[in-house]
């Protein structure tokens, strides 16, 4: 699972957010799908914080100019002191995603306004279906 998730977000695949969304969608419901009568919600949670670092690297690697980090970034409310710091930034795409300028800046409900689907809930909403 882990390695096509990783096809999915792979920062060289060119394509639109919403597209990339709605393949994630799509692959993972019917990964839940299968695998809803697990019972491992610790393990899934671990791979809904992976998955969004994944996601928020996906998003730096989009904004790829200083200028255009820092206007996304005061779009998201981070103060302009520490958007200007971090737009400015050598570090590496994987070492910013986990940074918690951007934890801040895309909490959970950026991506689900977004429309992704994390694993946790769709395993949550599944079972209680089930």
């Amino acid at each position: 699972m882990k390695d096509r998730l990783r096809e999915l977000t792979s920062r060289r695949w060119s394509i639109a957010m919403d597209d990339r969304i709605a393949k994630i969608n799509r692959f993972t419901t019917g990964w839940m799908g299968y695998f809803q009568l697990a019972d491992t919600p610790k393990v899934f949670r671990g791979l809904d914080e992976w998955f969004r670092r994944r996601m928020r690297q996906i998003r730096w690697k989009e904004w790829k100019l200083p200028g255009a980090r820092f206007r996304n970034l005061r779009a998201l409310g981070v103060a302009e002191w520490k958007a200007r710091e971090w737009a400015g930034s050598g570090k590496g795409y994987w070492r910013i995603a986990g940074s918690a300028v951007l934890q801040r800046a895309m909490p959970n409900s950026h991506w689900d306004d977004l429309g992704l689907r994390m694993l946790k809930p769709t395993w949550q909403r599944l079972r209680s279906a089930g």
